[in-house]
């Protein structure tokens, strides 16, 4: 039997990347699943991986987080298709109309926070967020409800007696607690939405830890560090044309002192790669996973504690329940 691999958002950057690198690793013994929104460039993403790995047994699936009928009708594709998933990347993500703040990244640049605000984006980054179809905010609905439905709905090809599954988040570094409220989950009286929903995919992981094990799921959390993705230059419209082209050669210096600059799409993908290696039950359901690059470019993952607790977790969970309950309710 081939191991069964879907990841969401791998038409592109980080997912794409996991993707070669897993072909790489055992491209005889996996079944891998693209799951985009664009099936355009799902089907260039296809072939350039084909191009790398001739042999290798890659499909399409159609699926757009933001979109509660194609969560669904993905999740019905997948079930037809495939008896197990051995590992559910959830990597999709958006971070739409980045607002950068010229006077904040300059006090940054002669301050001691200088890394921190290149790795995080935290003082130089607001984001003003769009509403979906389904009247839910767009970054809460891409970069979480919709992964969490998708489990949800995947439950019978995740969960099976004797056997384990892996669920993986590509959260982030800029996932602050202070940004995340329960009483706002979508995140729609604030300026960062993106920084909201990688906080409470933080938090749901080790919720769907708590619900899940016992069945053999088992949920972990990456960050794959500062890396120049086309997230990251989503934000070139906001920068001067020379502020960026200044900024570029300062980002491979700054690698040298720190090993949270791992800038290229292979090396951000380190962690996604290693968490496919492990024994799920031996993880640690309150650390993230870091991609991390030395100075000299050697790529390694690291375990750092999260900022999370339990009870916050549980009551994230229980909101996330009742939110899919009045969604299956208005879409019947």
């Amino acid at each position: 039997m081939k191991t069964v691999v879907l990841v969401t958002g791998a038409n592109s950057g980080i997912g794409l990347a996991l993707c070669d690198r897993l072909l790489a690793e055992a491209a005889d013994g996996l079944q891998l699943c693209l799951a985009c929104r664009n099936m355009q460039r799902a089907r260039a993403a296809r072939l350039s991986l084909l191009a790398s790995h001739p042999s290798a047994q890659v499909d399409l699936l159609q699926l757009d987080t933001s979109s509660i009928s194609s969560v669904v009708s993905a999740a019905q594709e997948v079930k037809q298709k495939y008896e197990k998933l051995d590992y559910l990347y959830l990597n999709a993500g958006i971070m739409p109309n980045p607002k950068f703040d010229i006077k904040a990244f300059f006090r940054g640049l002669f301050s001691s926070k200088i890394i921190t605000m290149f790795a995080t984006g935290e003082g130089i980054l607001t984001q003003w967020d769009g509403v979906t179809p389904d009247g839910l905010r767009e970054v809460f609905a891409t970069n979480l409800f919709g992964h969490f439905l998708l489990v949800r709905e995947l439950e019978p090809v995740l969960c099976h007696p004797g056997e384990t599954s892996q669920l993986i988040w590509t959260s982030s570094s800029n996932a602050h607690r202070s940004a995340f409220s329960l009483d706002d989950l979508q995140h729609q009286r604030g300026t960062q939405p993106y920084s909201s929903s990688k906080y409470a995919s933080d938090l749901l992981s080790l919720a769907l830890n708590t619900h899940y094990n016992k069945q053999g799921l088992y949920s972990s959390v990456i960050c794959p560090g500062f890396v120049m993705t086309n997230l990251t230059y989503g934000i070139l419209p906001t920068l001067p044309a020379f502020l960026w082209t200044l900024l570029l050669p300062i980002f491979w210096l700054i690698r040298v002192f720190t090993n949270t600059f791992t800038l290229t799409t292979h090396s951000g993908a380190e962690a996604l790669l290693w968490l496919f290696k492990q024994r799920p039950q031996t993880l640690d359901p309150y650390a993230k996973y870091h991609s991390l690059t030395s100075g000299l470019g050697n790529n390694y993952t690291q375990p750092r504690k999260m900022d999370i607790d339990l009870e916050t977790a549980e009551l994230l969970y229980s909101k996330l329940l009742e939110l899919e309950s009045q969604i299956r309710s208005r879409v019947k």
